[in-house]
């Protein structure tokens, strides 16, 4: 509320303290579906990042172990390699503190990064993040640019190293109908649940595990083979894409060190051959899960034998996926205006597309709003992407509509610098300022809502000295000439009534509010 409550009435205490628990129960009513489904993709992108790990290890033992049989040619390559680990390190370190605050800002300091308790909290991720007085998120930003730059140095290839420059991307985004840009880490992290802002991080760790790998796999190239590498074939599984979305498509390139353009190798998925000489393996997805497949490379020698390498790789098919919260609560109020966020991870916001029953649902640059219609039915946000060129739905979220709360009445005022204030009764008000107050206003003002409402008439009972009640009316919202001149006759300690108020809100009901006691200072 906007006054101290030790200003409150003992009445308006307990107004207050049950409008609490209704919003505490309201939120209650949020579907944990989503939250969910980011928690899966974190748990996911742990184990891919556990995986790119392993593999960038087995590639740098690969290196160390050539420095240590041929060093007049390994060693310059392997010095630029631990360059490479121990940006990797520290960067992906960073990230690790990154996300711990986060979740310790929104659990305390129990949090546990892989157990959030507080997932759908919207604040801590752009506290944690976007904290003017140290913002993280510009750090992280200027770290990753530093970083992509250093990687990529590395790459000869212009194809993977375009393609490691925008998965570290951290160009400003124009949202579609805005003309400010939006920096990349208020894109990522603003009005973000915790569990959502954790995954991004997540992802961002198996971008920068890529990149590693992508230069150490440049590093090994570059040695030169001959008879050192003819010895140290290895098969190597690059997944073009390390999250998939059922009703897409998982592909990755299944590749051997040092292979001789001349003579590419034969590639086997569960004993049958690919049909392509790039090694290129492509299976759609039906269903969701962690799925393994194995296989082997055959490579022939000059002496007609043939060179076998076995392999194993794994993906994580999730459900499509998005994210629909309420920007006040989560709740829609009917008869006014609900900002609402829409989101789809990994989907542009230009393809994207919403609808609601019980109501309308219009869109505003990257924010939406909706404005349900009648009070006790259900709201039903459904929202549709554009993937491979057909529109694929994301999700459908139910929102409860309920009426707009009652405002409570007050007297707007000047206090001694110059601030406009609210007196709201149960306590001494000073005569002047009641005598150059116009009249008597009422709005939601709880820092959730903060909705005006219009007052359209009230009464005030004055008592006479034998204790008899005498009710003036007033002019509409502003006292009128009898009730002022009533005022002019009040003493200090003396008290009068503000009763039968009635206040019409946005959404065009007129409700009767509660009294108020005014006592002159």
């Amino acid at each position: 509320m906007g006054a101290n409550n030790n200003r409150l009435s003992p009445r308006q205490k307990m107004i207050n303290l049950m409008y609490i628990v209704l919003t505490a129960m309201l939120a209650l009513n949020v579907s944990s579906d989503v939250l969910d489904g980011f928690t899966q993709v974190h748990e996911g992108l742990n184990r891919s990042n556990s995986n790119y790990d392993q593999r960038n290890t087995a590639v740098y033992g690969e290196l160390n172990a050539l420095a240590d049989k041929n060093p007049g040619k390994a060693t310059a390559w392997l010095e630029k390699a631990k360059d490479v680990r121990e940006r990797t390190r520290d960067l992906y370190s960073y990230v690790d503190t990154l996300k711990r605050a986060i979740v310790l800002e929104a659990d305390g300091d129990e949090g546990d990064v892989n157990d959030i308790q507080n997932r759908d909290d919207l604040e801590s991720a752009a506290l944690v993040m976007l904290n003017p007085g140290n913002p993280r998120g510009t750090l992280l930003r200027g770290r990753v640019d530093d970083f992509c730059n250093f990687v990529t140095a590395f790459i000869p290839d212009s194809a993977k190293r375009a393609t490691i420059a925008e998965a570290l991307s951290t160009a400003s985004v124009t949202r579609k109908g805005t003309l400010a840009p939006q920096s990349w880490e208020e894109a990522k992290f603003d009005q973000q649940p915790v569990v959502a802002a954790v995954t991004i991080l997540a992802k961002l760790q198996s971008d920068i595990l890529y990149a590693e790998g992508e230069a150490l796999s440049s590093l090994l190239s570059q040695v030169d083979a001959g008879d050192v590498r003819v010895n140290e074939l290895s098969a190597y599984v690059l997944p073009q894409s390390r999250l998939v979305m059922r009703g897409s498509k998982y592909s990755a390139n299944i590749v051997l060190a040092a292979v001789d353009t001349t003579q590419r190798p034969q590639v086997y998925i569960g004993d049958k051959p690919l049909d392509n000489d790039r090694g290129l393996y492509e299976v759609s997805t039906g269903a969701t899960g962690d799925f393994v497949y194995k296989g082997w490379l055959e490579v022939p020698n000059p002496d007609g034998t043939v060179t076998r390498r076995d392999f194993s790789s794994s993906y994580t098919v999730i459900e499509p996926m998005a994210t629909v919260s309420a920007t006040m609560m989560n709740v829609l109020y009917a008869g006014i205006d609900n900002p609402i966020s829409i989101s789809v991870p990994g989907v542009a916001m230009g393809d994207i597309s919403a609808s609601m029953t019980n109501g309308s649902l219009t869109r505003n640059g990257d924010r939406w709003v909706a404005r349900p219609a009648q009070v006790g039915s259900d709201a039903t946000v459904t929202v549709t992407a554009n993937m491979d060129g057909r529109p694929i739905q994301m999700a459908q979220t139910k929102f409860r509509v309920r009426k707009l709360p009652d405002p409570t009445p007050f007297i707007a005022f000047k206090d001694a610098n110059g601030n406009t204030d609210h007196y709201r009764g149960g306590k001494p008000f000073k005569k002047a300022l009641l005598l150059a107050s116009p009249g008597l206003e009422a709005a939601i003002d709880d820092g959730l809502l903060d909705t005006p409402f219009t007052v359209e008439s009230f009464e005030t009972v004055f008592f006479d000295s034998s204790g008899n009640a005498m009710p003036e009316v007033s002019n509409g919202a502003e006292f009128s000439q009898r009730q002022k001149q009533q005022f002019q006759r009040l003493g200090r300690g003396k008290r009068f009534y503000i009763s039968r108020i009635r206040a019409k809100g946005p959404d065009g009901l007129t409700r009767d509010l509660s009294p108020m006691e005014v006592i002159i200072n």
